[in-house]
């Protein structure tokens, strides 16, 4: 469609027209475009969609390197988390860290270590590197260097350890003895 200068309008602007056969005014439009903002410019017009770029990050000498977050992914991968209302039994073998929310009866090997949380209950026996005992442990455990238990603790059994440290509150019972050589440590 063609359009057609029109006189100065009652507000001193110029004003198109449309001309032609058919044609028709559907709205002003102004006689100049406005120009556009640089800034909106390179955003598409009404889709909201924004991506986001991943954005390198320089190496400086001296600083830590970037495959530190694998290593991190990787160990966390090997952890085990039993949550509440849950129930396993068996045997757990080569799990860097167990973590014990609900009711886990089952032996503990290759390992490093156990967090037993308030609402956790272990039975069995664990042979590890540390153990944090908030919740109820029954059984055989020697833990080659630190033994925690908090003030929601309890441990039964026999129970060997490199150092032991019990908060107010904490309980232990049965057959405890310290491990004169941690890095020996077996149960029994």
């Amino acid at each position: 469609m063609f359009f057609k200068k029109k006189g100065n309008g009652d507000d001193g602007t110029a004003k198109d027209k449309p001309v032609g056969a058919g044609a028709t005014a559907f709205a002003e439009i102004p006689a100049e475009p406005s120009r556009p903002n640089p800034a909106t410019a390179l955003k598409p017009a009404g889709t909201g969609f924004n991506p986001e770029l991943p954005r390198r990050q320089a190496e400086v000498p001296g600083a830590p390197r970037r495959t530190e977050p694998a290593k991190r992914a990787d160990n966390e991968s090997k952890r085990l988390i039993v949550g509440r209302d849950i129930i396993l039994s068996g045997e757990i073998t080569a799990c860097d860290v167990l973590v014990v929310e609900g009711r886990v009866e089952a032996t503990l090997s290759n390992s490093h270590a156990i967090e037993l949380a308030s609402t956790g209950h272990f039975k069995g026996s664990a042979e590890i590197d540390e153990a944090d005992i908030s919740g109820h442990f029954d059984g055989t455990i020697t833990i080659r260097n630190r033994l925690m238990v908090r003030s929601t603790g309890k441990v039964t059994g026999t129970i060997r350890y490199g150092q032991i440290e019990i908060e107010r509150g904490g309980e232990i019972s049965g057959d405890v003895q310290l491990v004169s050589d941690p890095g020996k440590a077996k149960a029994g």
